[in-house]
């Protein structure tokens, strides 16, 4: 998920009584919501070199449990440092417990969308995908940003904690309702549409049914076939429907020159990321230009993260 919906967690668990645990606990929420997107840094080597790093190792089994001890060594130093400004009660323990869930939070709803995490790193590549959310989902900016804002609120106008804390609570309760009920919504279309993609002879070796902005009704489909591809929507309002291209997209691959530029270096990392890969072809002067893209997030033409292109000599 974008960094706004991970801040907006943490804003949501520190008002929703968690802040009262110890001194710096909203300042360690905040934090540690987002402290796995560190992994950011990879794109001053490039944004190629940033595919092949992002979602792994910071997002990974080893750095969920790394990076909440990491995090509550810091804000203890600099809690003693800063101690004459608020000499409120430090306590360890619990700055290690609000650590460790909010850092937890944010591979898992990382997880929810199409982009995936790696989970096992650094003892696996493999992907996990739940595709579940859009990347940016304003219900859940919503839900966590207006639960936190009315508590707070509600704290600064008086109010008693057990009074003051509800509103955050309740948003944290109706998050978890409705990324239960999209995920629900993903898995039963994902064998709706994989049920009528054979129905259609089409025999489907892999399919995503993903979100899509502001609409929790709508889904991309994405249907990988041993011909190529076939894209197309979902609908749930009303009578469920699949509606699917009729034309359908080759994956590029069959080509001499396609192979050479996958086997190069930055064809062979841009592929190991790809979920659905599809090559484009084009000639210029003495060379061919492969374009590697991941249909997920781009096309065969134009700019995108989701892109490489590869000089091959002709």
């Amino acid at each position: 998920m974008d960094n706004i919906c991970h801040t907006l967690v943490g804003a949501a668990l520190a008002e929703s009584g968690l802040r009262r645990r110890t001194r710096l606990s909203i300042p360690i929420l905040l934090i540690g919501a987002n402290l796995p997107d560190l992994d950011v840094l990879a794109y001053v080597r490039g944004g190629l070199f940033a595919l092949s790093f992002r979602r792994g190792w910071t997002h990974g089994v080893l750095a969920i449990i790394v990076l909440p001890l990491v995090l509550t060594g810091v804000m203890v130093v600099w809690g003693r440092l800063i101690r004459s400004r608020n000499p409120a009660p430090l306590d360890p323990a619990q700055l290690l417990i609000l650590s460790t869930i909010a850092v937890w939070s944010h591979p898992f709803l990382d997880l929810l969308n199409t982009y995936g995490v790696r989970l096992l790193m650094p003892f696996s590549q493999r992907w996990f995908y739940a595709d579940t959310l859009f990347i940016v989902d304003p219900w859940l900016w919503l839900l966590f940003g207006g639960g936190a804002v009315w508590s707070w609120l509600l704290r600064r106008w008086g109010r008693a904690a057990a009074v003051a804390e509800r509103p955050a609570r309740l948003a944290l309760m109706g998050a978890a309702v409705y990324i239960g009920a999209m995920g629900v919504s993903a898995a039963a279309g994902r064998r709706m549409v994989h049920a009528e993609a054979i129905a259609d002879g089409l025999n489907p070796t892999a399919t995503m049914v993903a979100p899509r902005p502001i609409d929790p009704f709508e889904r991309s489909v994405l249907i990988r076939t041993p011909g190529g591809y076939r894209l197309g929507r979902f609908r749930w309002l009303g009578s469920p429907s699949l509606s699917l291209d009729p034309r359908p997209l080759p994956t590029g691959f069959d080509r001499p020159d396609v192979a050479a530029a996958a086997a190069s270096p930055a064809g062979a990392t841009f592929l190991k990321w790809s979920r659905f890969p599809a090559a484009a072809v084009r000639e210029a002067d003495s060379r061919v230009v492969v374009r590697f893209y991941d249909l997920r997030y781009a096309g065969p033409e134009g700019s995108s993260f989701a892109a490489v292109e590869v000089d091959v000599k002709k």
